[in-house]
């Protein structure tokens, strides 16, 4: 019997709604129907992505000291990054993302650091995507900035999978632009129920 490959659900199905009001200026809001319309979604669409990317990660953001980096410039640095630069920066950038992921999520276990790094690579435009098959757990990360970046994502996932599951085997897939980890997590893993 073939396996089947499903996607991670990111939200309920379902939500609980509730209809609220704003008073707006004219100009915002013909600016967010204007997106909209672009979009092709409604403006309600729109106004609920973009205060749900404020309440996962916005508004940690500079409270844990990030910065907007422009795609080009790191994608200039990745291509002289060498083998130990590399791995510097991995070593520099794990207790950065262990003290993230204890301010934003209040606790610091595997669940919420994929969770947190998914959080991350929506706010920053990277396309994230995340399959079960079995017991197989698929994470796709499609950054673009070429190969070096590639080996620094492969390295940092390895590093915080060992950190939480020190006896499981991660694999890995990488291309110039796409790094795809693949490691047994069980049937019922999902990051967003802890």
């Amino acid at each position: 019997m073939d396996s089947i490959i499903k996607r991670q659900q990111h939200s309920p199905k379902k939500e609980k709604t509730r209809s609220v009001t704003y008073r707006l200026p004219v100009k915002l809001v013909e600016e967010i129907e204007t997106e909209a319309m672009n979009n092709n979604i409604s403006h309600n669409v729109m106004a609920r992505q973009i205060l749900e990317k404020y309440i996962q990660w916005d508004r940690f953001a500079d409270k844990i000291g990030m910065i907007p980096v422009p795609k080009k410039i790191l994608d200039t640095l990745g291509i002289e990054m060498s083998s130990a630069e590399i791995n510097e920066i991995v070593n520099m950038i794990k207790p950065v993302i262990k003290d993230a992921v204890l301010f934003i999520k209040g606790k610091y276990d595997l669940k919420r650091c994929i969770e947190t790094l998914e959080d991350y690579m929506r706010a920053s435009g990277m396309k994230s995507d995340h399959r079960i098959e079995g017991e197989l757990h698929h994470f796709i990360i499609q950054h673009e900035l070429g190969g070096n970046w590639s080996i620094f994502t492969e390295q940092l996932l390895q590093e915080i999978f060992r950190e939480f599951l020190p006896n499981s085997e991660m694999k890995c897939q990488t291309t110039e632009t796409t790094v795809i980890a693949t490691i047994a997590l069980g049937t019922d893993f999902s990051e967003h129920n802890y």
